[in-house]
């Protein structure tokens, strides 16, 4: 047995575009998964097909060893836009792979220890803030907006939503300057409007979502550990369910989780284990944001055990299509520290046309599939009628508002 066919496939996905990996085995086997370019990633397709010399031929059940043979070719700058390929490359392996003994995924990493896994509603308000004409949804535009958006949530059956920061004091803004959104001001600093806005924000949205449902806030990488630091004492109040925030600095990060009093987590952009080692050593975390889109499901396991000896919870990073979601629901389905899932609720339109089948959500929970491999795969036809277009290779998940 052996893998015959390699191909990268793209569709439009409003502000971004979606993208996959097929790969086909000499039986008509496919396995697929899916990747991302538009989440400050230029580059991942091409360092994908550049190591498809490396699969092709290969025994597409040998998964770690085909790993460690892509992993010596880009050993030298591994992680980042070569680890996104391995990764993809391994995510596709374990969907054929399931689909060969007649199996969900999740049997091959042990088997299912829950069927059912909270979500929370992430980048809640944020597209409708950057990007509500393309997905066809109400804009956000004031605190107003944001209380119903509060309360679409809970009607919706949700008990938790994620938002990022917005500010409303001339023109809506999604703050991001970690991301250059508003440009030019690299040096990340918090001032009091920041936080008076970021205050009236999460204010507005437990008035509408009521006091049941919780409330996470991303706060990415638009802060250095000063601001970090000022967030999390004026935010302490409240009580927020986590304040999610990156740093490449493990010791920084511990310091921020030491004096708050709020859950933190962490982790979204980091590769691997020797990534995540140094902050899981210093009790950096309280929550490890594992990306098994970036770092493959089966590595991204190697990552969650590690985190488990750690007595630290895992949740995914899940902001792309349904096949995404698939995968990291059949990732977290097989670990002991699940902690929440998240799911992106705001896209465009035509997202499920182009899935065989959509995440079923009951009451705010995903219901695992039981259908061999990830459960979902591509329309190649309904990808063909949403042709990608470069314009939306966007390296930043926030619009410019300059």
């Amino acid at each position: 047995m052996k893998i015959v066919g390699f191909e990268t496939l793209h569709c439009d996905a409003g502000w971004r575009n979606f993208s996959f990996l097929k790969v086909t085995l000499d039986n008509g086997v496919v396995g697929w998964s899916e990747y991302q370019e538009g989440f400050g990633s230029p580059g991942v397709t091409t360092a994908i097909e550049s190591l498809r010399q490396i699969v092709m031929g290969q025994d597409p059940r040998r998964i770690e060893a085909i790993y460690w043979d892509l992993y010596a070719a880009t050993r030298p700058a591994a992680g980042g836009i070569a680890g996104e390929a391995l990764g993809a490359i391994e995510n596709a392996l374990l969907d054929a792979k399931a689909k060969l003994y007649g199996v969900p995924v999740c049997d091959l990493l042990g088997g299912a220890i829950r069927d059912r896994l909270q979500l929370y509603w992430s980048h809640c308000g944020t597209w409708r803030v950057n990007w509500a004409e393309v997905h066809e949804l109400p804009p956000v535009t004031s605190l107003d907006d944001v209380r119903a958006l509060g309360r679409e949530v809970r009607e919706s059956g949700f008990g938790a939503l994620k938002t990022n920061i917005f500010l409303f004091d001339r023109e809506p803004i999604s703050y991001a300057p970690g991301f250059n959104r508003p440009a030019g001001r690299p040096e990340l600093n918090v001032d009091r409007g920041v936080i008076r806005g970021l205050i009236d924000e999460l204010s507005a949205f437990r008035d509408g979502a009521g006091p049941e449902v919780e409330i996470l806030l991303d706060l990415n990488f638009n802060f250095r550990t000063e601001g970090y630091l000022r967030l999390v004492e004026a935010l302490a109040p409240l009580d927020l369910f986590w304040i999610e925030l990156d740093t490449y600095n493990p010791e920084a990060l511990a310091l921020i989780r030491s004096r708050s009093t709020t859950t933190i987590s962490s982790g979204e952009t980091l590769f691997g284990i020797r990534e995540f080692r140094p902050f899981f050593d210093r009790q950096a975390m309280d929550v490890a944001i594992i990306d098994a889109v970036w770092n493959g499901v089966w590595q991204s396991m190697k990552i969650a055990n590690l985190a488990e000896a750690h007595e630290i919870n895992v949740a995914p990073h899940n902001f792309y299509g349904h096949l995404s979601t698939m995968m990291n629901a059949h990732f977290v389905a097989a670990i002991p520290n699940f902690r929440i899932m998240e799911i992106d609720i705001d896209q465009v339109p035509w997202r499920d046309d182009l899935f065989t089948h959509v995440p079923q959500i009951e009451q705010g929970h995903l219901l695992l599939p039981d259908r061999p491999g990830w459960g979902t795969e591509p329309d190649e036809r309904a990808l063909e009628a949403h042709p990608a277009r470069a314009a939306n290779l966007n390296t930043s998940h926030f619009k410019s508002q300059d």
